[in-house]
């Protein structure tokens, strides 16, 4: 095995356990054996600690997130159902990891809000790319800039929020309910585009 594979199970550690259980909650040492690597390669590859770590996680992942979630709604050519599927998605694979494993970004973004500029401006950096890639996506149906912005603002907050209700109740319904009223926010403003 060589270096990057170390590197890589590190990392792939690393994302599970933050999305499991938070930046405050997840130890190197539990990381590394999860990893099953040395607890000083964790330093030799990212010399800033937990920290460095975790704001690698949170790019990383929130990069493959976005692409994951893009993906799904460009699965379906009607706009309008690709969302019902997308969000459907999201619900049978919550559901199928015992609730565990929902967004990578979400579970640190709320911890880290208030405690560790570096970690926020990496989640706020983040949601921002997921904002602007899903404004373009949904400018391809509707085509007021504003109007757009604020169809993807949506849903990333129902996504967001479903996956903590969802959590929370273990129940896959609220994953459900979201994609369903996003896809009536889109549906109502095709119509009124239509309209005008």
């Amino acid at each position: 095995m060589g270096q990057s594979d170390t590197r890589a199970r590190i990392q792939g550690a690393a994302t599970v356990l933050f999305r499991r259980h938070g930046y405050s909650a997840t130890g190197l040492k539990r990381i590394a054996a999860e990893a099953d690597a040395p607890f000083g390669s964790i330093y030799h590859f990212f010399p800033g600690g937990k920290q460095q770590l975790a704001e690698d996680m949170i790019r990383r992942s929130g990069t493959e997130y976005g692409r994951m979630v893009l993906a799904l709604l460009d699965s379906v050519p009607d706009p309008v159902e690709s969302l019902v599927r997308a969000f459907e998605a999201a619900a049978e694979d919550l559901a199928a990891a015992g609730y565990a494993d929902a967004c990578p970004i979400g579970t640190v973004a709320l911890e880290v809000a208030s405690s560790n500029e570096v970690l926020r401006v990496a989640t706020a950096e983040v949601f921002e790319e997921w904002v602007g890639t899903a404004t373009r996506w949904f400018g391809c149906w509707v085509t007021e800039p504003k109007t757009a912005q604020s169809l993807a603002y949506s849903m990333v907050m129902m996504l967001e929020g479903a996956f903590m209700l969802s959590r929370a109740a273990r129940d896959p319904e609220p994953l459900r309910v979201a994609g369903r009223s996003m896809a009536k926010l889109l549906r109502a403003a095709i119509t009124e585009q239509c309209a005008s």
